[in-house]
């Protein structure tokens, strides 16, 4: 009898991110591209986003309620902080190291580079900064938790789900019944994600080839260094800084890397953090995180460790720097990196985010903001690098967390590891 051939989810989206590429490639500049493939990468998105809110309020509240004690909450809370700081501060600092030696901007002759609209991304910075330096401590706290769901505002969510958690771990045997709804809440939207997931290579294959229609493969070739440039500032970030940070507490990256592979080829291929973040929490459960680290570490870091976001933004200012010839003091640097290291923070649901912090950051040292302009073209292509990296940082401090609260369940997560790498 012949065995069944099964392809894995990792294979699937591969061979549509293949395809994408080579139907974007074949049909460039042809509009029905978009017309016929956007809908489908649109609905994928859209079924994400469907599910994301409601794995994250179960959970939290299945976490927080079964763990009931508002002090260790407190204590994963701050070392949380602590850690995301630390690594996004580093990853600036590897950014502008990068920066400084390679110099991606010199001798770049900007009339052979192509400029695109960021209009759109303009009007939503300066409405970030319309609402003053404290509108994040202000927002954290939803004045309508429904509209908050709606829009999907991460940082109300947690704290809602947080204060609920906490309420129903107080009310004792009355809150039972809650606590039980939520948990098939929770077991229900996570089976939901995983028939999701069967459309991921569809929704990776029409979101790529949408792109490359619109771009083109060309548009890589003046900005290539640059390009370039990212991607091996990522690779070292991940294999070096987040590899002996890793290594400390007792996790092999690279092992942690090819546990999490079909999730990071999806997020590289979506650009989008949203697309996994149900899995990895999922993942990261079964790794031997208990429930309520898992479900406060990894929505809190898809608005405060935004690991490769941080290092490609202090890239990026350094490039439009010197594509103009700005030579910036180690003063102007230093600001940078302390602005950098507050507009990143907070506005992880905004669309093209990068873009948003830098538009609030170039200013204040005196780097011409249409520089972004010139740039735009690939921000796709490096948007998918960021994002990938984005995922194994947050991964890693769950992981981390866990440990350092010493709740980790290491039999569990030998036992994880070895059968996930076997292959």
């Amino acid at each position: 009898m012949l065995k069944k051939f099964k392809i894995s989810l990792a294979s699937q989206i591969l061979i549509g991110l293949v395809l994408g590429i080579v139907v974007g490639a074949i049909f460039y500049g042809n509009e029905n591209v978009q017309t016929y493939l956007q809908p489908i990468g649109d609905i994928f998105l859209h079924l994400i986003k469907m599910i994301v809110v409601p794995i994250i309020i179960s959970t939290l509240i299945v976490g927080v309620a079964g763990t009931g004690d508002m002090k260790q909450l407190g204590r994963l809370g701050g070392k949380t902080l602590i850690y995301f700081e630390v690594i996004t501060t580093v990853a600036i600092i590897v950014g502008l190291f990068a920066g400084n030696f390679f110099q991606p901007g010199a001798g770049i002759d900007m009339s052979e580079l192509t400029k695109t609209d960021i209009s759109s991304y303009v009007e939503t910075s300066e409405a970030q900064e319309d609402q003053g330096p404290f509108h994040i401590l202000v927002d954290i706290v939803p004045t309508n938790i429904v509209n908050a769901m709606a829009e999907g505002d991460m940082l109300a969510i947690i704290f809602f789900s947080v204060l609920f958690g906490l309420g129903v771990a107080a009310i004792g045997e009355k809150g039972k019944p809650v606590l039980a709804f939520f948990q098939g809440v929770a077991d229900a939207m996570f089976w939901v994600t995983n028939l999701v997931m069967k459309f991921a290579p569809f929704g990776v294959f029409a979101l790529i080839g949408v792109t490359v229609s619109k771009f083109g493969l060309s548009s890589l070739i003046p900005l290539g260094k640059l390009a370039i440039l990212v991607y091996a500032a990522m690779i070292f970030f991940v294999v070096v800084v987040l590899g002996i940070t890793a290594r400390i507490f007792g996790i092999n990256i690279f092992n942690l890397i090819r546990m999490i592979k079909d999730e990071l080829l999806l997020a590289y291929s979506t650009s989008s953090s949203e697309t996994v973040l149900p899995r990895i929490m999922q993942k990261t459960e079964k790794m031997g995180a208990p429930k309520d680290i898992v479900s406060f570490v990894i929505p809190t870091g898809y608005s405060f460790n935004l690991d490769g976001s941080t290092l490609y933004q202090a890239i990026a200012a350094l490039f439009i720097a010197q594509m103009y010839g700005i030579d910036l003091s180690i003063m102007e640097q230093i600001t940078l990196m302390l602005v950098l290291m507050v507009t990143s923070k907070g506005i992880a649901g905004v669309p093209g985010v990068s873009f948003v912090v830098l538009l609030a950051t170039l200013g204040t040292v005196g780097i011409p903001l249409e520089g972004l302009a010139f740039i735009a073209g690939i921000d796709r292509i490096l948007d998918m690098a960021r994002t990938a990296v984005n995922v194994v940082g947050n991964t890693l401090a769950t992981l981390i967390m866990a440990k350092w609260e010493k709740r980790f369940n290491e039999e569990q997560f030998a036992a994880y590891q070895k059968e996930h790498l076997k292959a």
